[in-house]
């Protein structure tokens, strides 16, 4: 009895492979579409209520300077600007449906990345420039009222929350849209190769 020949063919063929589950798989996709089209819906709502609140703030307190009224157009502007792309880009999940091949879920979420990855790097940026001429004009104007002390403080926390936010804030959440969504590609591609084999 010869113990000492082990046929490692035959325990490589008998290990278990960990398979990714497809049923798994499409819930957690249909769970990453219904959280895109909720975060999609809940930032039009909340740039639409910025907008008006914005208007009202025009209309009641008439602004005299036209920095502070070319400052509140940027505003809106901007947030016109990113909605309209924002709404461009998700509404790709609506052409995501239960009738797919894994192939062509594969495909709706490489070009839902691609898409994503123009929105967080042009789109974004866009949005933040403007976002901070429009702080800086519209400010200009109450800021001409005050001592240069607390103008220049005024400025400098300003300037420094939108610093905060573009360098950590906006990495953090480009980082975990970018995770969600290579997840999921990782895994159909997975299930496409399983299936070629």
């Amino acid at each position: 009895m010869d113990n000492n020949n082990i046929d490692f063919k035959d325990l490589w063929k008998k290990q278990a492979v960990n398979k990714p589950n497809i049923e798994d798989l499409l819930a957690r996709l249909k769970q990453f579409k219904k959280a895109s089209l909720r975060s999609l819906w809940r930032t039009n709502i909340l740039l639409a209520a910025t907008s008006a609140f914005i208007i009202f703030i025009w209309y009641r307190y008439q602004p005299e300077f036209i920095s502070t009224k070319i400052g509140i157009i940027l505003a809106i502007l901007a947030m016109v600007m990113y909605v309209g792309v924002y709404n461009r880009v998700l509404s790709t999940f609506k052409n995501i449906d239960s009738t797919q091949t894994n192939q062509e879920y594969l495909q709706q979420l490489i070009l839902i990345r691609k898409k994503q990855q123009y929105m967080q790097s042009k789109v974004l940026s866009w949005y933040f420039v403007l976002l901070m001429a429009e702080i800086c004009l519209y400010m200009y104007e109450y800021a001409s009222r005050m001592t240069v002390f607390y103008a220049l403080i005024t400025y400098g926390i300003t300037l420094l929350w939108i610093a905060f936010n573009w360098f950590y804030i906006r990495p953090k959440q480009i980082a975990k849209q970018q995770d969600k969504i290579n997840g999921l590609i990782e895994k159909f591609e997975a299930i496409n190769h399983q299936l070629e084999e």
